[in-house]
C-alpha cells in the first residue's frame, strides 16, 4: 500500500508518499507560505532532483491539490494515478484523553478532535485543515490521524496530574499531556531492537532533542513519564521556548513592563529558550560557531540546556528505578556531538562511557558507549513519517 503522509501548520504542509511494503519514501515534499501572496512547493521525488515551484497557495486546499499534482507529474511524480494511494496518515497533535491509540478518520474523531483545539489552539485547527482538504479532493481513500499525545496516555495519575485543585482536572482536563509521541514510541521500539533488549522488559530513556525538545521514560514499551506537559512550552528550554519557569514570573514580568498576558506568552514560546538567553540564535550550529568564537552568553545557553537535559535524564533514572539504554534523537540529539557528549559527562554515576570517535557521527543510527558501558547510548535517527505510515496500515 502507498501511504500519504500529511504533516498540516498553520502555513505549511509537510508530506510523504512511502510504499508500505518496502517503507521507502517515495517522495517527499514542503508546501510553505500557505495563504501569503508568493507559496512555495519543494518536492523531491526519491532518486531525483529536488523541484522547487512559487506559486499563490491561497490555503490548505490548493496547497494539497499542487502535492497531489506533483505526484502525478509526468517528469518529476512517482505515481500514475491518485488511485494507487491507498491512504492518507494524518499527524494531529493533540487527542487529549479521547485517544490513547491512532484512530480512522470519521466524522465522530473530526468533532473529537475539534474539542480538543483549546488544548493545541496553534497546531489542532490546522491539522483539521488538512484532514478536511483530503477528504474533498480524494473521496473514498480511507484516513488515519495519528496523536502526538497518545503514546504518554499510559502515564499514570502521580505523573501526569499538577498540584492544583481536582476540579481543574474534572472540569477542563487541566494535566500533563506530553507531545512527540510519534516519535518517542518510535524511537523507544528501535532502541530496543537496535541495543537487543526485550521491550517489555526493558527501561528506556528517550531524548528527542530539536528546536522543540522533550524526554520521555519509557518503561517495559510504556511512557510512564515525559518532560513536555499541558502544552510543548513547558520541560527542557527549546530553541524559543522557557520551558520550566516559575509561573509567579508572569505576573512579575506583567507589572514590570506592563505587558498583556498574549504578550508574555509569545515571549515565551518564540522570545525565550535558547535564542533568548543567548541572543545568538535558536540554532545549535550558530550557537557552537558562537561559543568557539568566545560568546559567553551562547556558552551559558548551551550549558543550561545540556544541564536541563541531564536532570531529567535522572530523574527518569529515579522513576523506574535504574535504566538500560539512552536515545538521542531529532535535529540536536542526531547531529550535535557537543551536546551529546556534555550530557554523558553527567552519567558516570551510571557507568556510562561513551566513545568520541563515534560520537562524532551525524544522523546515523550508531551505538556510542563503549563495550563497558553499564548503560547503551546510541544514537537513534526519528522517522515520524514512517511511524504513521505504519499505524495507518496497521489501523487499515
Amino acid at each position: 500500500m502507498k501511504v500519504l503522509v500529511i504533516n498540516c501548520g498553520s502555513s505549511s504542509l509537510k508530506y510523504q508518499l512511502i510504499d508500505s511494503e518496502t517503507e521507502i519514501a517515495l517522495a517527499v515534499g514542503i508546501c510553505e507560505r500557505i495563504g501569503q501572496d508568493v507559496s512555495v512547493l519543494k518536492h523531491t521525488p526519491n532518486g531525483g532532483e529536488k523541484v522547487v515551484k512559487e506559486t499563490s497557495m491561497k490555503n490548505h486546499e490548493v496547497a494539497i491539490q499542487m502535492v497531489l499534482d506533483a505526484l502525478t507529474d509526468a517528469d518529476h511524480g512517482v505515481i500514475k494515478s491518485l488511485d494507487e494511494i491507498g491512504a492518507v496518515g494524518h499527524r494531529v497533535v493533540h487527542g487529549g484523553e479521547k485517544f490513547a491509540v491512532s484512530s480512522i478518520i470519521t466524522d465522530e474523531v473530526i468533532k473529537a478532535i475539534e474539542d480538543c483545539n483549546d488544548l493545541a489552539p496553534l497546531h489542532n485547527p490546522a491539522n483539521l485543515i488538512g484532514i478536511r482538504a483530503c477528504a474533498n479532493l480524494m473521496k473514498g481513500v480511507p484516513m488515519v490521524a495519528v496523536f502526538d499525545t497518545a503514546f504518554h496516555q499510559t502515564m499514570p495519575p502521580k505523573s501526569y496530574l499538577y498540584g492544583l485543585p481536582f476540579d481543574y482536572y474534572d472540569e477542563y482536563k487541566i494535566r500533563k499531556y506530553g507531545f512527540h509521541g510519534t516519535s518517542h514510541s518510535f524511537v523507544s521500539k528501535r532502541m530496543a531492537e537496535f541495543a537487543g533488549l526485550d521491550l517489555e522488559n526493558s527501561k528506556i530513556i528517550v531524548c528527542h532533542l530539536g528546536n522543540g525538545a522533550s524526554i520521555s521514560a519509557v518503561l517495559n514499551g510504556k511512557s510512564i513519564d515525559t518532560s513536555m506537559g499541558f502544552t510543548p512550552l513547558s520541560g527542557l528550554v527549546m530553541g524559543t521556548r522557557s520551558g520550566d519557569i516559575d509561573p509567579s514570573i508572569i505576573e512579575f514580568i506583567s507589572k514590570k513592563q506592563n505587558k498583556s498576558l498574549d504578550e508574555i506568552m509569545n515571549l515565551l514560546n518564540k522570545g525565550s529558550g535558547i535564542q533568548g538567553m543567548s541572543e545568538v540564535s535558536s540554532d545549535f550550529r550558530d550557537i557552537n560557531e558562537a561559543m568557539d568564537n568566545g560568546n559567553e552568553k551562547a556558552r551559558l545557553a548551551f550549558d543550561v540546556f545540556v544541564y536541563r537535559v541531564a536532570k531529567f535524564i535522572g530523574g527518569y533514572v529515579a522513576a523506574m528505578n535504574g535504566v538500560d539504554a539512552i536515545a538521542f534523537t531529532a535535529g540536536v540529539g542526531e547531529n550535535d556531538h557537543k551536546v551529546r557528549a556534555e550530557v554523558c559527562e553527567y552519567l558516570g554515576y551510571l557507568g556510562v562511557n561513551i566513545d568520541l570517535d563515534k560520537n562524532m557521527t551525524r544522523g546515523k543510527e550508531v551505538m556510542l558507549t563503549t563495550p563497558d558501558s553499564k548503560v547503551k547510548v546510541a544514537i537513534v535517527p526519528t522517522n515520524e513519517e514512517l511511524a504513521i505510515a505504519r499505524e495507518t496500515v496497521a489501523l487499515l
